[in-house]
């Protein structure tokens, strides 16, 4: 039989997450929140080795805490050229401070020279559902593209306006939010979701 969860905690603070979880889970018969909405302001160190790792320990500490059913995601960027860094490190990478745009100056130094294929990437997302009782299943979405040579795009956050799709011939931050959502690594970790949660 299906799992009904009545309220669902989203284990983020960042906005841009926050909109996306909203968007993308609307197919649930299920009220959204998030930390903000139930008040909590403390922050989980993510220090799993594996994207697995880190979305089980936010999940697990936070559905400790509000004692509801909790979604957390652990996400990030992988660049083949670059050994799959950033990685789990992400959110991290050219260091914890710093802005979005010297993020991406960073990786554009790291691949110059390199083109097209040469800088094929990744998007990984692993989200961990957490019941209060402690159970815990996972859902993994995977998006290929490449990295961009500029910036493009106002759609999305983070990472998206550098991730290309070739077979769109355009950035993550250039699609329709309603078509991110569907090519997007953690729409497809969250269909994965919708549909194990209404399995008969």
């Amino acid at each position: 039989m299906s799992i009904h969860i009545p309220k669902l905690l989203i284990a983020t603070h960042n906005p841009g997450k926050r909109a996306e979880f909203q968007r993308l889970l609307t197919a649930l018969p299920s009220e959204i929140t998030d930390l903000s909405a139930v008040g909590i302001r403390t922050d989980v160190e993510e220090t799993g080795d594996t994207y697995h790792d880190n979305a089980l320990l936010k999940a697990h500490a936070y559905a400790q805490q509000s004692g509801m059913w909790t979604l957390a995601d652990d996400s990030g960027l992988e660049v083949l050229a670059l050994d799959n860094r950033p990685g789990v490190y992400t959110a991290r990478y050219a260091g914890k401070d710093t802005t979005y745009a010297e993020k991406w100056a960073l990786l554009f130094s790291e691949l110059a020279g390199k083109q097209g294929e040469e800088r094929a990437a990744r998007f990984r997302c692993v989200l961990a559902l957490v019941s209060p009782a402690g159970e815990a299943w996972l859902f993994e979405g995977v998006c290929d593209g490449q990295i961009a040579t500029a910036p493009a795009g106002v759609n999305g956050f983070g990472y998206d306006p550098i991730f290309y799709l070739p077979e769109l011939a355009c950035t993550m931050a250039e699609l329709p939010l309603s078509d991110k959502d569907f090519y997007s690594h953690r729409g497809q970790a969250c269909q994965k979701l919708i549909n194990w949660l209404a399995r008969p």
